[in-house]
């Protein structure tokens, strides 16, 4: 019978960076994947990593503190997983475009907020724009621009953090490997080991639940109800044209508002098509000469087909503010899923009534960024070392004790049904 000091369940980018800190704390760590590495959310999904697209407070600061480990991981790192930089070998930077007034205002807000936190993010006129993406559209009225945000490829760090934890000796990989069971102490509750779908059970005092959109199932076998949802997302990529953007994300500034659930404060100026699909841009050329076009957020289960009206929805998008997407021709689309916490924070913590039980998941569309400093909080958290995170206590699992999660599961299904009653009344009309 195996036994390790810590096993980590989950393949993906909570996974594998957990599994990476842990044993650089000198801890035998046993990660299990009931797929292969990187094959879940981390696989569809595009890459970019910053503090910009995330609300001001404990959300932009663990992306601040995740954009440092990923500074240190591209200087140490064997293995290239493609961090994205310009011709000074500085990180490539995000832009926003805003075309109303109201997001304009917003924008003001949040720049001046990030800014007092210490993230470097400045308001641009539309020429500033045009010089730093001359092929955009010339109607806008200014917009942001946050040079520190980069880009990885998504699906490369996970393989880059299992490479450089396995120079230790003290990773071992199952893949293909499921768990089915979690075995506790009867008394105390404590976890003693896990079970899997092989009929092996593997020993130790330890283990991390890091299985994002799964995250509620594991969480089950242990007694917990964890409020996570997949919500889901979709990417058009075009053939081979060069630079429409310059190798960085490009966003509208509608993409923040729609992430979390501001629409309702002002009125985007968008189609039936995108409203209907709650689409917002982001858009760039990457380094092979395609350009990858989403995005949207919908709550469609756990399905990751990709959808024809979302396509057109996005290309729409695209075509508003790079006018020369128009005449680029698709070559393809996929979907995925984001494991969305109903509080709209992740969850990386201990379980203070699970002994030896943590918490890895519920980034939504975060966690290309915040895997290093998740990962980086749960070596902490096992290890009993201080955290380095000073506001760590607002992402953990404690929080929910004074909350109501089945308030929470029915505001997230009336946003559902009030956006799945828009589509139904927008395409009705089409």
């Amino acid at each position: 019978m195996k036994s390790y000091d810590v096993i980590v369940i989950g393949g993906g980018m909570m996974g594998t960076a957990s599994a990476y800190y842990l044993t650089q704390e000198g801890m035998k760590v046993c990660l299990i994947e009931r797929d292969d590495i990187a094959f879940g959310t981390v696989s569809h999904t595009d890459g970019y990593i910053g503090a910009s697209e995330k609300e001001p407070g404990v959300d932009s600061m663990q992306g601040m503190a995740s954009m440092k480990l990923y500074d240190e991981m591209r200087k140490t790192f064997d293995y290239d997983f493609e961090y994205s930089t310009n011709e000074n070998g500085d990180p490539i930077g995000f832009v926003y475009f805003c075309e109303s007034e109201f997001e304009m205002e917003m924008a003001k807000k949040q720049v001046a907020e990030n800014q007092k936190l210490g993230i470097e993010q400045y308001m641009v006129s539309v020429q500033e724009l045009r010089e730093l993406e001359p092929n955009c559209a010339t109607d806008l009225l200014g917009g942001m621009w946050v040079p520190k945000d980069a880009a990885v490829c998504p699906f490369k760090v996970p393989f880059a953090f299992v490479q450089e934890a396995r120079k230790t000796g003290l990773l071992d990989v199952m893949t293909r490997t499921e768990v089915v069971d979690i075995i506790q102490d009867p008394n105390t509750k404590a976890v003693q080991g896990v079970v899997t779908d092989k009929g092996e059970t593997i020993n130790a005092p330890n283990i991390v639940n890091a299985c994002g959109c799964w995250a509620p199932f594991i969480g089950a076998m242990v007694g917990m109800e964890i409020p996570i949802e997949p919500r889901f997302g979709q990417l058009t990529i075009t053939e081979k044209a060069g630079k429409i953007t310059q190798n960085r994300l490009c966003m509208e500034y509608g993409y923040f508002l729609t992430k979390f659930f501001h629409d309702g404060e002002g009125e985007r100026p968008i189609p039936d098509l995108v409203k209907a699909y709650n689409v917002c841009l982001n858009i760039t050329s990457d380094l092979t000469g395609n350009t990858v076009i989403g995005g949207c957020r919908l709550f469609r289960g756990f399905s990751i087909k990709s959808e024809y009206k979302i396509m057109q929805a996005c290309a729409m998008r695209g075509i508003r503010f790079f006018p020369m997407v128009k005449d680029l021709n698709c070559i393809r689309a996929f979907g995925g899923i984001r494991p969305f916490c109903l509080d709209q924070l992740p969850i990386v913590s201990d379980v203070e009534e699970v002994p030896g039980f943590f918490m890895a998941a519920g980034h939504e569309g975060d966690g290309i960024t915040l895997g290093p400093i998740t990962g980086k909080l749960i070596s902490q958290y096992v290890t009993g070392k201080p955290l380095e995170f000073e506001l760590a206590h607002e992402i953990a699992w404690s929080r929910f004790k004074n909350k109501d999660i089945a308030a929470l599961k029915a505001k997230e299904e009336a946003n559902t049904r009030a956006l799945q009653e828009i589509e139904r009344k927008i395409l009705a009309r089409l």
